[in-house]
């Protein structure tokens, strides 16, 4: 009976670690499709035109340029815009992987 509870909490806290690399590459294409969806929905949208004559498309989307170089509402600014979320959303996704699997680790030793 004891060997059976000891097998259940070593499958138990193997279940919750994390993989970091999997999660981080699920975060990185989530976090790219989003930049990549809303760009495109926006050109496609269509936009209005500025007091100065200017087609606006996408002003607050349009900031990210402010962080992303080379970004742009438009069809290839999406693809910029998708790989920088995916680099972005990949160390993100990592990071909190790796945090969460130091924190199961103490939890588990302070046991």
């Amino acid at each position: 009976m004891a060997h059976e509870e000891k097998l259940e909490d070593v499958v138990r806290t193997r279940l919750l670690r994390l993989n970091a690399t999997v999660q981080a590459l699920v975060v990185g294409i989530l976090a790219g499709l989003v930049i990549f969806v809303a760009t495109n929905w926006l050109v496609l949208k269509g936009g209005h035109i500025g007091p100065h004559g200017e087609p606006v498309i996408g002003p607050h989307l349009s900031l990210l340029s402010q962080f992303f170089i080379g970004y742009r509402v438009s069809f290839l600014g999406s693809l910029v815009g998708f790989a920088y979320g995916f680099v972005s959303g990949f160390l993100v996704g990592y990071f909190l992987a790796r945090v969460y699997n130091l924190v199961v680790d103490f939890r588990e030793r302070k046991q």
